[in-house]
């Protein structure tokens, strides 16, 4: 199951961002950004990234823009064609709606043409962001990709005095890439140690205080699930959970017996 949001702004270039974790935590989501592009007939294409910021709210009324932590720097376009990205910032996100991004440019932006360097012109919004709408719902354990595909070809103009402006054009998508998987261990004291095994790869988390857990950001699949509480208690092992691209598996809960 994938869930795809498309949008065509003004901008160039392609970042790709998808969000992954894995604790106890089910409030956050890591939002991972990278850089990509689409072919253009240009010997170089010279973007100066120097932020990023993502529009996030938990409710309708509510929502704030948080600066991710990005890798600032100078970022020749063409370097990331046929499927190839940079990484530009890794943060955490609560759980809520991605409504808009911004992706603030600096002022080091050029094209080589024929062996020459020339500088682009950019929009005066490069100061305060290049702001495009993205309107995603991260939903609690899931990771997404969110590319936004900086076409350079459309985006750069060539003016008749022999000059260079930069009138980026941005498309956007974003699908579900992982699934989750959540429960309740009970008694809460019997502090469990909670195992998800498939394909010869093991995942371990502890349960909070209050039994739960939550496994994020994990591969589709079957996965056979142990339950390890402390000496007092009897484990227990769950064959068979299922786990699907864009959903949150909720095993409910599980309960622990005293061991005799």
């Amino acid at each position: 199951m994938k869930k795809k949001f498309y949008t065509s702004l003004m901008i160039a270039g392609a970042l790709f961002l998808g969000l992954t974790s894995c604790t106890k935590d089910g409030n956050k989501a890591t939002l991972v950004v990278h850089l990509t592009d689409a072919p253009a007939n240009y010997e170089e294409v010279l973007i100066d990234v120097q932020g990023i910021q993502i529009h996030s709210s938990l409710n309708e009324a509510e929502g704030t823009w948080t600066s991710l932590p990005v890798t600032a720097g100078v970022y020749n376009l063409l370097d990331f064609r046929n499927g190839l990205d940079a990484l530009l910032a890794t943060a955490e996100l609560p759980v809520g709606t991605i409504s808009q991004m911004r992706l603030v440019l600096g002022t080091n932006n050029r094209i080589k043409v024929g062996g020459v360097y020339h500088n682009l012109d950019t929009p005066s919004a490069q100061q305060s962001g290049l702001k495009f709408n993205i309107h995603a719902v991260l939903t609690e354990g899931i990771t997404y990709d969110l590319w936004i595909d900086f076409d350079a070809a459309r985006s750069i103009v060539a003016k008749g005095n022999g000059t260079y402006s930069l009138k980026p054009v941005i498309r956007t998508f974003n699908e579900a890439v992982t699934g989750a998987i959540k429960g309740v261990v009970l008694p809460v004291e019997a502090t469990a140690t909670v195992r998800a095994i498939a394909n010869g790869d093991t995942l371990s988390t502890i349960a909070a205080a209050d039994g739960k857990f939550l496994f994020k950001g994990i591969a589709a699949g079957t996965y056979k699930m142990l339950i390890e509480p402390k000496a007092t208690y009897t484990g227990r092992t769950i064959d068979n959970v299922v786990v699907a691209t864009g959903l949150v598996t909720d095993m409910g809960s599980i309960t622990v017996t005293p061991a005799l």
